[in-house]
């Protein structure tokens, strides 16, 4: 597999919206495979493919180790509750905000096997989730954070 590189903010691709994946061919399962190797290398919480580049509906969430989430064509079904809290993002380092999102997410897609499921998520789940998905439709957690924060801040809301 293959650590691909991240977009970073100010790349155009980053604000365009994905194309839906029609077929699960081999290259898509290597998308995903990549996508993991990335994710793991980069110590994120999530990656949708357009940080790399590829503008596919394809979103994978990892809060827990070892608790790997794929989703291709996600769509959120079901969201509830309310959090604030701070946000970051592999494609904006070293910026931190917070952010407002719903408790509970529940997503339907694909699985690697073009196999439909549900997934529900609470917390940091939760708020992994709606990130992923908003960066299918070119948006940013920054386009609506509630503020940015300064790196004493950030260091206060971490303690």
């Amino acid at each position: 597999m293959a650590i691909l590189n991240i977009v970073k903010e100010g790349d155009p691709i980053l604000r365009k919206t994905s194309r839906r994946v029609d077929e699960i061919t081999p290259r898509i399962i290597r998308l995903l495979d990549d996508m993991r190797d990335t994710l793991h290398d980069a110590e994120g919480a999530g990656l949708a493919a357009v940080q790399v580049g590829v503008l596919r509906r394809i979103v994978l969430v990892e809060t827990e180790p070892g608790e790997l989430i794929e989703l291709i064509n996600p769509v959120i079904i079901e969201s509830s509750g309310h959090q604030e809290e701070v946000e970051g993002c592999l494609s904006v380092p070293d910026v931190w905000g917070i952010t407002s999102r719903p408790e509970s997410v529940t997503v339907r897609a694909l699985n690697r096997k073009g196999e439909i499921f549900t997934v529900s998520g609470n917390g940091l789940k939760a708020r992994a989730f709606c990130h992923e998905l908003d960066h299918l439709e070119g948006k940013l957690f920054t386009d609506d954070a509630l503020r940015i924060l300064t790196a004493e801040e950030l260091k206060e809301q971490i303690d």
